[in-house]
């Protein structure tokens, strides 16, 4: 332990030239007078540091010395990608590797690039989750992560409607997606999607398992999440659009497909400006959702039952503002 803070505090004067005590004691959690030891320790290793007294003073690295040793694991060369992902490093457990890679990585950098870490920090910020979700992590995501990393077989158990299921499990990769995290495993000859917040326990195993050379979690998981939107798409009405109502209808839903299809179908403006265009949408229900937020920029056409219950919403409307006319 003490090893590995004395590499962090020579990194540290690596990176930031010159740092006071109770600035190290901070940095490193712990007492001023720990940082004193360690001090004394490094000189006695040869190591020329030295303090400077006054207000503009501390320690320093005489010379502008600097170590050869970088000293950087596999995790904390492995975290250096997730680095621009700080929040969900974080939630999968790996917040002190991403730190300290950062810091290995800001000593090797020379003064004139040093203050990179901050001028991106100032000017970019990934919100990874979505509006009005619980920030939380999901309670098993650091153990996944760990079997995800050391390419463990794991014993999964897994809410699936009122009932629970146990798989033994391959976990091939992790996915944030709007803030929701998900597990890609092979279970069997197959490979799976687990939403991890349904995920009730974990047994890693001693087993290791070989990846297939091939797989491509990006490509899997773009290939399953289209399918997926697809999928939900199965009904399909008639609408007209005024030109407001085409344009607004990209904000409808949170599956683009239906949007891009219905602009691809449309025909011609009539002398209205006006198109009429097919629509795949999950469900009549929910197209009649969708559609009431076009107020009276859309006339549905078809299936009959849908342009019935937009009418009778229409007219139940109007007679809730002719009250104004009383």
């Amino acid at each position: 332990m003490r090893a590995s803070r004395l590499i962090s505090l020579l990194l540290l004067l690596q990176a930031r030239e010159v740092m006071t005590a109770a600035e190290l004691a901070r940095e490193l959690e712990v007492s001023e007078r720990t940082i004193y030891r360690d001090v004394l320790a490094l000189s006695a290793a040869g190591v020329p540091v030295y303090a400077d007294r006054g207000r503009a003073g501390g320690y320093r690295l005489l010379g502008g010395y600097r170590t050869r040793l970088t000293g950087m694991r596999r995790d904390e060369a492995e975290a250096l990608f997730l680095a621009g992902l700080p929040g969900p490093a974080g939630e999968m457990g790996l917040a002190d590797a991403v730190a300290a890679a950062e810091l290995k990585l800001l000593a090797a950098l020379p003064p004139s690039l040093r203050d990179a870490p901050a001028r991106a920090g100032q000017r970019f910020h990934l919100d990874v989750p979505g509006w009005y979700r619980e920030t939380a992590p999901p309670p098993w995501l650091a153990e996944l992560a760990g079997a995800v990393w050391r390419d463990r077989v794991i014993t999964l158990r897994y809410r699936r409607g009122e009932r629970e299921v146990t798989r033994r499990t391959l976990p091939y990769g992790l996915v944030l997606k709007s803030g929701t995290w998900y597990l890609i495993g092979r279970v069997g000859d197959d490979v799976r999607t687990y939403r991890v917040d349904r995920v009730s326990a974990v047994e890693p195993h001693e087993e290791t398992f070989d990846r297939e050379p091939g797989f491509d979690l990006a490509g899997y998981w773009r290939a399953q999440a289209e399918a997926f939107l697809r999928g939900m798409l199965r009904a399909e009405v008639t609408i007209r659009l005024s030109p407001a109502g085409l344009r607004r209808l990209r904000h409808l839903t949170e599956i683009p497909f239906g949007y891009a299809e219905a602009v691809l179908a449309a025909g011609e403006p009539d002398g209205q400006g006006w198109v009429t265009t097919r629509l795949p949408v999950e469900s009549v229900e929910v197209a009649y959702t969708q559609l009431l937020g076009l107020g009276p920029e859309v006339e549905v056409l078809d299936p009959p039952e849908l342009r019935a219950r937009m009418a009778g919403a229409t007219a139940r409307a109007a007679a809730l503002y002719a009250d104004d006319q009383r």
